[in-house]
């Protein structure tokens, strides 16, 4: 009785003097952690400092989290997740004991919401779930939820050249497959047009995805695909990633994006339009 009677006066005290009721600390501030991510990818890839539209409110919010912890310099509280936001947030990472993939900078579920503890809640979770095979490579479950879907707007199946969680396998990758949510599909015995196709619905469900020719590297042709916000992305492809959204086709000279054009969005954003 004697608390519940402390609690109510210390919330009239706090109306009554204009300071915020610590009882509803969080009520008002949420992260919304699909534009959180995102911008996440996007923003160390700029040549500028343009805002990743609708992530302003919550990349703050996490940018002054890591400010109180001391692991972000205030001048770089500016709902710009840049380099430096992406260096603060991985140091975060590890000082909670995170290793590897589960250290790449990139915001998890878990260590968003414990950062934000009594000063916001998260939104739009992500979760990349369990490991699986498919064709005798590894991927994750979103990843395979998606590859999912594209075959069924082809109509037809796809087979794997090349999984995810891969470090060192494929030297020609530059690290792009160390990390979960990229994939190369074969194709074997597909004309340039649906060569096309393929990489369209896989663009259409959530990927970056481009067909590579042997012009461009030191590989056959096939398409390389990298699976937007997924959370364990290695740094190589978050990189990809930033780029595919900045007009560019994910190589290591920054060209222009050869792949089909369509309407980029996340793996959740396709599942909330359908």
């Amino acid at each position: 009785m004697h608390r519940s009677w402390l609690t109510a006066g210390l919330a009239t005290l706090c109306l009554t003097v204009g300071v915020p009721n610590p009882a509803n600390a969080t009520s008002s501030v949420s992260v919304d952690m699909e534009a959180t991510v995102l911008a996440a990818q996007i923003d160390p890839r700029r040549a500028d400092s343009t805002l990743t539209p609708g992530a302003k409110t919550s990349v703050l919010a996490v940018e002054q989290a890591l400010d109180a912890k001391d692991l972000l310099d205030p001048r770089w509280v500016d709902g710009y997740f840049g380099t430096e936001t992406v260096a603060a947030y991985a140091a975060y990472q590890r000082s909670l004991g995170y290793t590897g993939l589960d250290a790449n900078g990139l915001p998890g579920t878990a260590s968003l919401t414990k950062l934000g503890q009594d000063r916001y809640t998260v939104t739009h979770t992500i979760s990349v779930g369990t490991t699986v095979q498919r064709d005798g490579y590894v991927v994750n479950a979103r990843t395979q939820a998606m590859l999912a879907e594209a075959q069924r707007l082809l109509g037809y199946q796809l087979v794997l050249e090349q999984g995810s969680y891969n470090p060192g396998g494929d030297p020609t990758s530059a690290g792009t497959h160390d990390g979960g949510g990229v994939v190369d599909i074969s194709v074997t015995g597909m004309n340039a047009t649906k060569r096309t196709a393929v990489a369209r619905a896989l663009r259409r469900v959530g990927f970056a995805a481009w067909v590579r020719d042997p012009s461009q590297g030191d590989w056959p042709w096939h398409i390389h695909a990298a699976a937007i916000n997924d959370t364990d992305l290695s740094s190589q492809a978050q990189h990809q990633i930033g780029d595919y959204y900045l007009g560019l086709n994910g190589l290591a000279g920054r060209g222009p994006d050869d792949g089909p054009k369509v309407s980029i969005q996340t793996w959740e954003q396709y599942q909330r339009g359908q």
